[in-house]
């Protein structure tokens, strides 16, 4: 089942219709476990909720509030951040986590999170939320359970902003207009992805294209050919030196 999945570039959402998007993400190993989790977080919250009340429904709440947050936080202080391809220590899991999407943002199989660095933060986050907010370990698992179906709907959205596809729905389309902004022309602002209002919170939501200058950086994230001298981490992993512009045809990414 999860062979296409398997070695390297198996498929490009620049060339995919939504058809085929569906039946690849529907197979996509990552999201098989996080439905498991979030069925075995369900079944936990439910038993120890006996006598809870409603509490365990405000952690559910709380946690759809926090994640447009929390989001925004990670991508933009962690996933834009330049600490972490300057230590040796940090480039591989870096290069993983945000640089090569931005490098190729068509390529499905770096869009998807890694569990391996998603789990731990979303437990992280959301467990002691959870707990707080819903009275007790009824509450920690209801906000995991929460967050862990979110994330499956942000990692769907994530892709539909990225294939080669019109949605209907005018929101959709909104949402994918900003955050192809974000890769294609300023990489600085946009950080949402289904959710813009902390963006404009912070300062740092651009509706229109020409409210920015073209960013030289947005395939890059500042991990520019000089930079790749002074921290060859990265680039190593790589092989070749950092894209300062999307691949043309043919050319091999």
């Amino acid at each position: 089942m999860y062979g296409p999945w398997r070695g390297g570039r198996s498929f490009d959402l620049g060339r995919m219709t939504l058809r085929e998007l569906v039946v690849a993400y529907a197979a996509h190993p990552a999201i098989h476990l996080y439905a498991v989790l979030a069925v075995v977080s369900t079944v936990l919250a439910v038993l120890w909720g006996e006598g809870a009340g409603f509490r365990p429904l405000l952690a559910v709440l709380a946690t759809a509030l926090a994640y447009p947050l929390a989001w925004y936080l990670i991508h933009r202080f962690v996933l834009h951040s330049r600490f972490l391809y300057r230590s040796p220590l940090t480039a591989a899991l870096w290069k993983r986590i945000h640089f090569d999407h931005h490098q190729d943002p068509h390529r499905l199989d770096v869009l998807f999170g890694a569990p391996v660095t998603t789990l731990p933060t979303i437990l992280a986050i959301l467990i002691p939320l959870g707990w707080f907010v819903g009275g007790g370990r009824a509450g920690a698992a209801a906000a995991v359970a929460a967050g862990l179906v979110i994330t499956c709907i942000y990692e769907f959205c994530h892709c539909i902003q990225h294939l080669n596809f019109k949605p209907r729905s005018r929101l959709l389309r909104r949402m994918k207009e900003l955050h192809l902004a974000h890769h294609f022309h300023h990489e600085g602002g946009n950080f949402g992805i289904t959710s813009y209002l902390i963006d404009r919170g912070f300062g740092t939501y651009y509706a229109e294209a020409r409210e920015r200058p073209r960013s030289p950086h947005a395939f890059n994230l500042g991990y520019d050919r000089a930079e790749a001298e002074r921290f060859p981490w990265v680039a190593r992993l790589t092989g070749a030196p950092p894209r300062d512009r999307p691949a043309r045809p043919g050319e091999k990414a």
